[in-house]
């Protein structure tokens, strides 16, 4: 038993074990773990020892404190209980290489079923080894044909990519209001206007919540394709309440918000010392 002290150094001693434990085999040194650098030795003979144990826990926090940042966790503790990860860009785009992780909210009806997923932001490095948002996130809408009860036909599915503004569009939806999205994938090239999309959102007649209807007009492959679906008011809540959530992330605020630093923050503050604020004026 010990308890830590403010010299980081602690004192104990081994009281000699009892005679009724004692025989003729031989007693072998052996050396316990304990975390860190913690190591207790016990020899041969019954005389008291005087042990010392040293704590190193005050040198991991100061290799924090002088360089800025979380050094390495040690080798007991796994780096996805470290209490303390580092927060800057470079750590979320490392993070998200290593372990990506999908999800998804699904609507199933009898014809057709929509699924919406996020898709994350892209980061560019800069010189001053800085991330910058590049691309913005995402919702992806996936479309896909009912060929059964409850069976529905995926390879033919079709897809919609709305933009942050246009999630905006559709979380001030009001309970009368519609809503109409243009997409040509090839704007700007020498395919424009050989595939058109157009997503419709238009209040169902008994007010009970929306009508979702995608077309797909494809030349290249001589396509016209509709899918339509009714979404119901919860189902719209819990989609409105989703968008809310993730429209920072499609940001990418989260990353500013995580290399927030008190250090980052002074340098920062000193670098911009001559500029004017509107609130310094």
């Amino acid at each position: 038993m010990y308890s830590p002290s403010s010299s980081h150094a602690i004192h104990c001693h081994c009281a000699s074990p009892s005679p009724l434990r004692s025989s003729s085999a031989s007693f072998k040194s052996s050396t316990l773990c304990a975390p860190r650098t913690l190591a207790i030795g016990f020899v041969s003979n019954y005389q008291r020892q005087h042990l010392s144990i040293r704590c190193r826990r005050s040198e991991f926090l100061d290799q924090h404190r002088l360089t800025g940042r979380s050094p390495s966790p040690p080798p007991e503790e796994p780096a996805s209980f470290n209490p303390q990860p580092p927060g800057g860009a470079h750590w979320l785009l490392a993070s998200a290489l290593n372990s990506r992780v999908f999800v998804g909210y699904s609507i199933y009806k009898g014809k057709a079923a929509l699924t919406v997923d996020p898709r994350a932001p892209e980061f560019a490095p800069l010189e001053s080894g800085a991330y910058k948002v590049s691309k913005e996130g995402f919702i992806l809408l996936q479309f896909a044909p009912a060929v059964g009860t409850r069976q529905y036909d995926w390879s033919r599915k079709q897809v919609f990519s709305l933009s942050i503004p246009e999630i905006g569009h559709l979380m001030s939806l009001g309970a009368k209001d519609s809503c109409e999205f243009f997409h040509d994938p090839f704007k700007g090239r020498n395919e424009e206007g050989k595939i058109r999309k157009i997503l419709k959102v238009e209040p169902l007649p008994d007010g009970t919540g929306y009508f979702f209807n995608l077309n797909v007009q494809n030349r290249l492959l001589n396509m016209d394709d509709s899918i339509y679906i009714p979404i119901s008011k919860p189902e719209f809540a819990i989609l409105n309440s989703a968008f809310n959530f993730i429209v920072p992330y499609l940001l990418g605020w989260h990353s500013f918000a995580n290399a927030i630093r008190p250090e980052n923050s002074f340098r920062m503050n000193m670098a911009r010392s001559s500029v004017d604020f509107e609130w310094g004026k």
